[in-house]
Parts: C-alpha cells; sequence; structure tokens
C-alpha cells in the first residue's frame, strides 16, 4: 500500500525514541482541505483502530484507515535533507493536481474540499 524509505523510517525511530513515550503507531491518513482539496496527516498513536491497517516499514509500525487506503496506494514516504533542513516528503502517484506550496492534491477519483491557501 505504502512504501516508506530508510531514511524515513530511521527520522521516525529517532522522533519516537524522543518523544519517550514507548511503542506509537505513525498514523498516515488523508483528509480534506488545503488549495487542492486533500491533505495528507501524519502523527503518532498508541494504538490501531478497528478498519486499520497495521503496516511495518524498517521497523516502524504505520496505521492507515479504510478511507484512505485507496489514495495512499503507492505512496512513497521519504525524508530528505538539505543544508536549510529536512522534512519528509510524500510521492503519491495518484495525484492528479497539487497546489502551488505542494501541501495539497487531488486525484482523479477524488477532489476532497478545496481551501483558499
Amino acid at each position: 500500500m505504502i512504501v516508506v524509505t530508510e531514511q524515513a523510517a530511521h527520522q521516525i525511530r529517532d522522533m519516537i525514541e524522543q518523544a519517550g513515550e514507548g511503542e506509537q503507531y505513525v498514523r498516515v491518513a488523508v483528509k480534506g482541505g488545503g488549495c487542492s482539496g486533500l491533505s495528507y496527516g501524519l502523527g503518532f498513536d498508541k494504538e490501531a483502530g478497528e478498519g486499520d491497517t497495521v503496516l511495518e516499514h524498517h521497523g516502524v509500525k504505520f496505521l492507515v484507515d479504510q478511507e484512505s487506503a485507496p489514495i495512499l496506494k503507492g505512496v512513497v514516504i521519504d525524508y530528505k535533507q538539505s543544508m536549510l533542513g529536512g522534512g519528509f516528503t510524500i510521492e503519491n502517484p495518484n495525484a492528479i493536481a497539487t497546489c502551488g506550496c505542494g501541501s495539497s492534491f487531488r486525484t482523479a477519483t477524488n477532489t476532497g474540499t478545496p481551501e483558499q491557501c
């Protein structure tokens, strides 16, 4: 469903260790909003919910809810470091349009609810 690079998993493991809250999942989701209609959500969760798919990449456990799963199929999550800092990137083969700021997208089957940037 999703692919997580080793670099991204390493960064996530570091974040989990720094938080010091024990084992956690990383929830990957899609929500309505943003200029193009859909936005990504990444966050920590203590437990899987009913209907969540649990995936493991490089020792990190991820959760994807049923509604987000079709939109996230084939997504690649990476972490890129530059002289100005680092950040997670998400490449989605299902996205047919993105906004200028790069934080929202739409697919051929789901346009979400666009907002003003």
